[in-house]
Parts: structure tokens; C-alpha cells; sequence
């Protein structure tokens, strides 16, 4: 079973084969996005280790949305040893998130 997962936008999207699944997260995607796929799996009467190939949208996008997803991709494929590919169909063996502009880090108050 092959994973897609964007996580670039407010809205994720999660794709098992030709299944299809959208929800947005909002402040929860760090906490939720693991038990969303595992639920999504099961659905479709799989597990984890029914997974053989993962693709992520690496970017550009939101900068916590993507440090989340690429995260998660990155553990799933290593644990599973399978292929991790980025949108544009390159293998890598981490997934390195392309934010399309140098992050807005603010100066401390103090």
C-alpha cells in the first residue's frame, strides 16, 4: 500500500492507494496525525507494515505543518525500512521540508 501525505496546508491530506482523506487539524496535528493514519489504515484493513512505499509534499508550505509531517514520514520509513520519496518523485533517505522562504525567526524580548 503506497502513503501520500501533505501536510502543507490547514487542511491535510492523507492518501492509502486510491483512498483519499482530508481533515483539518488545526492546533492538533502534532498530537493527532499518527492515530488519524493508523485509524485511516484500518479502515482499509491494513496496518503499518502494509505500507510500502511513502511519498510526502515537502513544500513549499506552513513551516510547523511541514516539521511535523516530515517527521512523522521520516520515523515511519525508517522503522518500516521502505522507499520515502518527496513530491516530485526523488528518493531520499530523510525528508528534508522546502518552506519556500528563510524562516521568520522573531529577536527574544529580553
Amino acid at each position: 500500500m503506497k502513503l501520500y501525505l501533505d501536510t502543507s496546508t490547514p487542511e491535510t491530506i492523507l492518501k492509502l492507494d486510491d483512498q483519499e482523506y482530508k481533515y483539518a487539524f488545526k492546533n492538533d496535528l502534532a498530537e493527532k496525525l499518527l492515530k488519524f493514519i493508523k485509524d485511516k489504515l484500518a479502515e482499509n484493513h491494513a496496518t503499518w507494515q502494509d505500507i510500502t512505499e511513502i511519498t510526502f509534499m515537502s513544500g513549499p508550505g506552513s513551516f510547523t505543518g511541514l516539521r511535523i509531517g516530515a517527521s512523522i514520514v521520516n520515523t515511519l520509513a525508517h522503522e518500516l525500512n521502505i522507499p520515502l520519496k518527496d513530491h516530485h518523485g526523488k528518493t531520499h533517505k530523510i525528508i528534508i521540508p522546502e518552506y519556500g522562504r528563510p524562516a521568520n525567526i522573531s529577536k527574544p524580548r529580553k
